[in-house]
């Protein structure tokens, strides 16, 4: 075989010499040039093509248009408020929706068809099945369209002394088979562009000025908002300067409490309201001590419990005609044997007093013989006792 060298087929010699690295501060070509012929135009999925800002279901109190399974509607004197409320939440906070919600009780809606289950215990999964076909989803998936929907509506009853309460009502369907449950209206997730002309914004301030002044919020409504207010957390829109003003205010939302098993969590709440009044409170405690008594007994205060009593004990039996029927026997009862108390310690003090008397210089106790003024003075100050 002939032999050939490495220049006979273009093939580098091994003479120890290396290139030399490439300079990293080499000039590179702008990256608008490269990123031309290297990258493709991506357009964004949540830009509007009509111009317009995108929009999203609100999902925040006291509408949760994609979480919330308990619908709610409260009208009162041509107002409506609707609510779309949780109904894990609603039965911890509440008796009343923890035992109608129930499955004993309850008459739950749920949304979509029922799944059918084959002999193996798993779901049939359609071919249009929103989780990827016939092998997507799990067997026994949970979908929003299998939950479960609760709707309640304000009754007002038959008669005019009646207690309107919410009462449960079946989800009404539609003519295409779905319910008819409410969704709220849409929220803008991009703010509007600011407007810079002086004129358009002066013009928007004049229109403004020119809406009509609302009607005030129902006082049945304007309840119910702070009870599931309180519910989520959130603070109860009181009035936080007139204190007679609040305590109309707290004792109607109170006795919405009682009415739907939620005084343990409306109580603390109200109490942390009205402690913020301080001295105020205090006085109007001694103004008006059975209905504060009342008050504080629903609202499970320690604080405005006991100087009600104090002053409704000493008082007694003044206030007994206001607190009969209002309150239970337990408390009563409690008033009793206070003022029980009261008198017993009241007499202790008055014989103590009674055997007062005065001494002479001598030791001697002072009669008209040996002390005739001060034998006078003690004898009026037993008269008064």
């Amino acid at each position: 075989m002939t032999q050939r060298s490495a220049s006979t087929y273009n093939l580098p010699l091994h003479t120890g010499y290396y290139p030399p690295p490439p300079d990293q501060n080499a000039r590179r070509p702008a990256s608008s040039v490269t990123s031309r012929s290297t990258t493709n135009r991506r357009h964004r999925s949540s830009r509007s093509h009509s111009g317009g800002a995108s929009y999203r279901l609100q999902n925040e109190f006291p509408n949760f248009a994609q979480t919330g399974d308990v619908e709610i509607i409260i009208n009162a004197e041509g107002q409506e408020k609707r609510y779309m409320l949780h109904r894990l939440i609603l039965a911890q906070c509440s008796g009343f929706f923890e035992a109608s919600t129930s499955e004993d009780w309850s008459r739950a809606h749920t949304d979509g068809a029922t799944p059918t289950v084959n002999g193996n215990g798993l779901k049939k999964i359609g071919e249009e099945d929103e989780y990827g076909g016939k092998a997507g989803r799990p067997p026994f998936a949970v979908t929003p369209q299998d939950r479960q929907r609760w709707r309640y509506e304000l009754d007002w009853g038959n008669k005019d002394d009646e207690v309107p309460m919410l009462v449960q009502k079946p989800i009404p369907s539609t003519l295409f088979g779905g319910d008819h449950t409410y969704r709220p209206p849409a929220v803008p997730t991009k703010p509007p562009p600011p407007s810079n002309s002086f004129f358009r914004s002066f013009t928007a301030m004049q229109s403004a000025a020119n809406i009509p002044h609302q009607a005030p919020e129902n006082d049945l409504i304007r309840d119910y908002d702070n009870l599931f207010r309180i519910f989520y957390n959130y603070s109860p829109n009181l009035d936080p300067v007139n204190i007679a003003e609040s305590y109309i205010q707290c004792k109607s939302l109170l006795n919405l409490a009682d009415m739907y098993d939620a005084l343990e969590v409306v109580g603390p709440r109200i109490d942390h309201h009205l402690l913020q009044f301080q001295s105020r409170l205090w006085k109007q405690i001694a103004k008006y001590p059975p209905s504060y008594l009342k008050l504080g007994y629903l609202a499970r205060s320690k604080v405005i419990f006991a100087e009600a009593l104090i002053h409704v004990v000493g008082q007694w039996p003044s206030g007994a005609s206001q607190l009969r029927h209002h309150v239970p026997d337990a408390v009563l009862d409690l008033i009793e044997d206070k003022v029980e108390d009261l008198a017993e310690a009241k007499l202790k003090a008055e014989g103590k007093l009674f055997r007062l008397t005065l001494n002479t210089a001598r030791g001697d106790r002072v009669t008209p013989a040996n002390s005739y003024m001060d034998w006078l003075a003690l004898s009026l100050f037993r008269q008064w006792l």
